[in-house]
């Protein structure tokens, strides 16, 4: 086998990565999920298919909420497990706090000596989530990344419902009463780092070393915010968008 293959299914996005027996990355791959996993994993192999990456000559982890649904996989391991391997090779540290922004939750991982030892999840309502920043945004005809780089020139402006529904009723009279657009912004950013910040309160962790992975980690605003609200510096690049699918990635290569 030449190829280690990693497969992240998230609600609103696949991640996959290969690659090579030295752990090279050779291929990145980012595509919306979709309603039906089973063909959005169809998908991944017809493209990589094309790509000359043939599965027979590869081993392949999945992860992420939809890893059941990818039936040529090797292996599946959690979303939690995978996370945590891949955000340690993205920095080359062994010791992090991982706070994972996803579509439909938010984890927060603590990893001690390369493995996970402790992690909490948000609640079934969607706020603190990308689904939250993107129904905000959407109802201040924003894109997300739109709305995360005008909140840095907005302030004094708050959301008290941590409730996605009540939230945007509550965007929704802010417009209504002539509420300037930025502000209002400001205050949607403001909500989704409360909300983080009060779940690192029910984690423990003594990781110096904090990094935001998932589809916001190149929201720059966000970064500072919570660097400044959790006392700690946020750490984030690009692949960390791919943390998941790295980690599940590196799991196949050891297999190889």
């Amino acid at each position: 086998m030449q190829y280690a293959i990693g497969i992240d299914i998230g609600s609103t996005c696949a991640k996959t990565i290969v690659m090579d027996k030295d752990g090279t990355v050779l291929r990145r791959m980012l595509q919306p999920t979709g309603w039906s996993s089973v063909d959005t994993a169809e998908a991944i192999r017809a493209d990589l298919f094309r790509d000359g990456i043939s599965m027979d000559d590869a081993y392949s982890v999945a992860t992420g909420y939809g890893r059941i649904s990818v039936p040529y996989a090797n292996h599946c391991v959690t979303e939690i497990t995978c996370h945590g391997r891949g955000a340690c090779h993205i920095f080359g540290k062994d010791n992090l706090l991982i706070i994972d922004i996803g579509g439909q939750d938010t984890k927060l991982i603590s990893v001690e000596d390369g493995a996970v030892k402790d992690f909490v999840m948000n609640d079934k309502c969607s706020a603190g989530t990308g689904r939250f920043l993107e129904i905000m945004a959407n109802t201040l005809s924003l894109r997300p990344a739109e709305l995360c780089e005008l909140a840095a020139s907005g302030g004094n402006t708050s959301i008290s419902s941590m409730c996605t529904v009540f939230a945007e009723s509550e965007v929704i009279s802010l417009i209504g009463r002539g509420e300037k657009r930025e502000n209002i912004a400001f205050a949607v950013v403001d909500s989704i780092v409360k909300k983080v910040v009060s779940q690192s309160s029910r984690i423990q962790s003594s990781a110096d070393t904090v990094c935001l992975t998932g589809g916001l980690c190149e929201f720059s605003w966000l970064i500072r915010c919570l660097s400044e609200q959790l006392g700690k510096p946020v750490v984030s690049s690009p692949d960390c968008r791919y943390a998941g699918a790295i980690g599940a990635a590196l799991a196949a290569k050891k297999m190889l």
